[in-house]
């Protein structure tokens, strides 16, 4: 079945590419009746997006492949560098099972608000009273013996960050304290690192020196001759910045889209096999947009549809964090 639809697509793409070669752009407006961009209109969306939105840039691509109908230095629109922390299946599995994300942690839903609201972590001031209460209680119980000792503790934190402390030393009558000084200094032999200027040991954060890696996406925005509207190219890099393959892509992709719109096709300014958000219903989206618009009385502009395009896109790649709040009124 996939080697039929693949045949298909790459029948129809050749159809559309002859046609698309001797089709004589219209430059007459119809994106009140079809949704659709001239190629003036595209570039004048383009520039409302740089504007409003600098990390998207104009791109030229390779010169052979430059398209007539659109400025040289004007031919497909790029962001690099988006990520993309999370799966859509993770997605579907956090909606499924009622989680929530709290500070970028994925967190099992409050069920019971009531057991959740009585039982409050514990004052760390009542902790080190606690605390004290009972070292002074063993120190009683030790009957004052001076070469008794002793340490213990710990603070347990309400986020992320934590302070753990606790362990033991002890010596009998007859022994004597070691000498702290030469146990710092060869402490600090075996790692300098872990002492501050004042020779006191000092401890990294749990998350000095961990970074939680992303995908990351080079996405661009290309006119598309035959359907005269956008089309999204998106080309993916693994965690450690490795090309990701297609059926990679397709895990960020919802499942519903690759079974029907989603291709692998040539880039059109540079020739790299990337994926692709199919066009063929672009037009119709944006139509319903425009009639939404004259319905509430609000006059259409196209230099907004790219704005439009990218909301749309947001629903199909949702874990593609390319998304921003608008601050335009549609």
């Amino acid at each position: 079945m996939d080697m039929l639809r693949g045949a298909k697509h790459r029948l129809g793409d050749a159809y559309r590419s002859t046609v698309s070669s001797v089709l004589i752009q219209n430059s007459e407006s119809r994106f009140v009746e079809k949704g659709m961009l001239t190629p003036e209109e595209f570039v004048q969306a383009g520039d409302q997006l740089i504007f409003k939105f600098p990390t998207w840039q104009w791109g030229s691509g390779d010169p052979s492949k430059s398209s007539s109908h659109l400025p040289k230095d004007k031919q497909f629109l790029i962001t690099k560098g988006v990520p993309c922390r999370d799966r859509v299946r993770a997605l579907d599995y956090a909606l499924s099972h009622q989680t929530r994300m709290e500070d970028d942690w994925l967190l099992p839903a409050e069920t019971d608000a009531s057991r959740s609201g009585a039982e409050e972590l514990p004052d760390v001031d009542d902790l080190a009273k606690k605390s004290g209460d009972s070292q002074a209680s063993t120190s009683a119980a030790a009957g004052g013996a001076a070469s008794s000792g002793g340490y213990g503790g710990g603070i347990i934190c309400a986020q992320e960050d934590f302070i753990g402390g606790g362990g033991g030393y002890g010596s009998g009558s007859g022994s004597a304290l070691p000498d702290f000084g030469d146990l710092d200094a060869d402490l600090q032999e075996q790692d300098p690192a872990a002492f501050g200027h004042d020779g006191f040991v000092v401890a990294d954060a749990p998350d000095a020196h961990m970074a939680r890696l992303s995908r990351t996406y080079d996405m661009s925005i290309t006119y598309d001759k035959y359907y005269q509207t956008p089309r999204m190219w998106l080309f993916g890099y693994d965690e450690m910045h490795g090309p990701l393959k297609p059926e990679h892509v397709y895990e960020d992709i919802l499942t519903e889209y690759v079974s029907k719109t989603v291709t692998v096709d040539p880039h059109p300014h540079s020739g790299t096999p990337t994926v692709s958000i199919h066009p063929c219903k672009h037009a119709q989206v944006m139509k319903k947009v425009v009639n939404d618009w004259i319905e509430q009385g609000i006059e259409p502009r196209h230099d907004l549809a790219l704005f439009v395009f990218l909301k749309f896109i947001s629903g199909v790649v949702p874990t593609i964090n390319y998304d921003f709040t608008m601050d335009i009124e549609f």
